[in-house]
């Protein structure tokens, strides 16, 4: 890697961090804001430092909730995918089913699932987060199943290979890129949806509830804080997953869907 796209790829957001920081900084001293308005960050960072233990204990308990649900929501949509490829007719009704549950809102979903289950279970959460997971991977592995060379096609034809064979041998290895593109997208929105459902009742040990549990007493430092850990899970989960597309790619690439 040159010097020059190490500056662009590290170096450049590095320093605009560091700047938009230092420009918040000064915008809350110099105007002089309340905290409950907008904490500074010398501030979020001091409850950073003072609550790191349980910070990290909450990122914990949401990312095992997140990690869950995610893999759970993948193996569920690649399933779907694989047989609607082989059953069009699945596949017609699957999709619109798909967008519908894409559609739904968490916060419409995860009081309902609260009360279906047991307040001291993780299950919700999970449910809520492979619900949000499967639709990304789902559209983006059809898309890539549908996507075979007509080569290769004539060529699995002429040697009288079924369905499957073809899936295993042409489809599958074809649609890897556009697999790991739906998961990009899912790996950061498990981490969104299993925070927002800890807003809504149940176990009182990952992020989202730390963050209302400090809103609501006032400590909006303390709630950034929170905030600020979300964000670190989020992207933690979202290089672990271009880390693990890179691994399975192999330097191929694809159309982004």
């Amino acid at each position: 890697m040159s010097a020059l796209v190490v500056v662009r790829r590290v170096v450049t957001p590095v320093v605009f961090g560091v700047l938009f920081l230092l420009a918040w900084q000064l915008f809350v001293d110099v105007r002089k804001i309340p905290r409950y308005l907008l904490p500074s960050p010398s501030a979020i960072g001091e409850q950073v430092s003072e609550n790191a233990a349980d910070i990290v204990g909450s990122a914990w308990a949401s990312g095992r909730n997140a990690l869950i649900g995610l893999l759970l929501g993948v193996v569920a949509a690649l399933l779907a995918a694989v047989i609607g490829m082989w059953i069009p007719l699945l596949q017609r009704l699957l999709a619109p089913l798909a967008s519908a549950v894409a559609a739904m809102p968490i916060v419409a979903l995860a009081p309902v699932l609260s009360i279906m289950f047991s307040a001291t279970s993780d299950l919700p959460r999970r449910i809520i987060v492979a619900i949000v997971a499967f639709f990304p991977v789902f559209v983006t592995t059809i898309r890539g199943l549908s996507r075979i060379d007509p080569v290769h096609a004539e060529l699995m034809h002429s040697y009288a290979a079924g369905s499957w064979a073809t899936t295993r041998v042409v489809r599958l290895p074809g649609a890897v890129p556009y697999v790991f593109n739906g998961i990009r997208v899912a790996a950061s929105l498990a981490v969104i949806s299993a925070v927002v459902a800890e807003y809504f009742g149940g176990l009182q040990s990952g992020v989202g509830s730390r963050i209302t549990s400090a809103a609501s007493n006032t400590a909006y430092a303390r709630a950034w804080a929170y905030v600020v850990a979300a964000i670190v899970l989020g992207l933690v989960f979202y290089l672990a997953a271009l880390g693990v597309e890179r691994l399975a790619t192999r330097g191929r690439t694809a159309e982004n869907p």
